[in-house]
């Protein structure tokens, strides 16, 4: 893990001088230029232990109508700090065969989930959280879709479980939410706007390219 290649950019260009947190719906175009021209490839090692740059996750909340894919993770991961976390949100770093965002999206798809089909995936917004050391180095770049009854489930069900549930089963389970989970879950469900204090990408640095 520590010598795999991610995706990440510069903490100031998407946060600006005073950061922002939650979730970002809106004007979230230019923040993906951003993304695009000043992205960089690094060693994941090296980038957990450092907040000025901002490791790029695609995080993707799959519905089917109003219900949600939700998941809950066993003991039988790695990190203990998940173990019988709950969550909404299919993820991963980008690494540099990926192509782009939905390149990436896709192959986590593609590893975590067993479907026949691979959905449209609808951007929603960014999502920033630095309220935990995790969070402190990771961007999410929150996207939608919907499975419209078609069957979805998990792959490594050593390591993780999931089905369809209610928003009432999602809130029935949030306080156990992993934190990315509950800011998504507040914004879908009507529970929260989005970030206020966001700047406009411009604020956050130069563009480059």
């Amino acid at each position: 893990m520590n010598e795999e290649l991610v995706l990440v950019v510069p903490r100031g260009s998407v946060l600006g001088q005073l950061g922002w947190h939650g979730m970002l719906e809106r004007d979230a175009g230019p923040y993906l230029d951003v993304i695009a021209h000043s992205g960089e490839f690094r060693q994941r090692g090296e980038m957990e232990r450092d907040p000025s740059f901002k490791q790029v996750i695609p995080y993707l909340v799959l519905r089917d109508g109003a219900s949600y894919f939700l998941m809950r993770r066993t003991r039988a991961g790695a990190d203990a700090r998940l173990h019988d976390r709950w969550s909404i949100g299919i993820g991963g770093h980008l690494n540099p065969g990926d192509g782009d965002l939905l390149g990436g999206l896709v192959r986590e798809w593609k590893e975590e989930l067993e479907a026949s089909f691979v959905p449209e995936f609808r951007l929603v917004g960014l999502l920033n959280d630095d309220s935990t050391d995790v969070g402190s180095v990771h961007l999410g770049v929150v996207f939608t879709a919907d499975a419209t009854g078609r069957p979805v489930t998990v792959r490594e069900t050593d390591k993780l479980v999931g089905s369809f549930a209610a928003p009432a089963g999602v809130r029935a389970v949030y306080d156990d939410l992993e934190t990315w989970s509950q800011l998504v879950f507040d914004l879908l469900d009507g529970r929260a706007s989005g970030a206020p204090d966001a700047p406009p990408a411009e604020a956050g640095g130069t563009k480059s390219g």
